[in-house]
């Protein structure tokens, strides 16, 4: 899946545009490496975001199209 579609779905950040515009600035880190928004991201991966001084480290859990508000905590874990 591409990562700023995870990014919405997973609901780390609410809109995709917002997670296009996140990637492009060079705020979102896969595995330690600058991710472009087109990147595919799989189980297991780890994310960094940079939300301005703050950064937020997650590893991706599971994979889907769509989740529910609920369901979508499953999604990842914060590290």
């Amino acid at each position: 899946m591409r990562l700023d579609k995870y990014l919405k779905v997973s609901r780390i950040i609410k809109r995709r545009t917002v997670a296009n515009e996140a990637c492009n600035a060079g705020r979102v880190l896969v595995n330690g490496k600058v991710a472009k928004a087109s990147q595919n991201v799989k189980e297991g991966d780890v994310l960094e975001i940079q939300f301005g001084n703050r950064i937020v480290k997650a590893e991706i859990l599971d994979v889907k199209d769509t989740a529910k508000k609920d369901e979508a905590k499953e999604l990842f874990r914060y590290l």
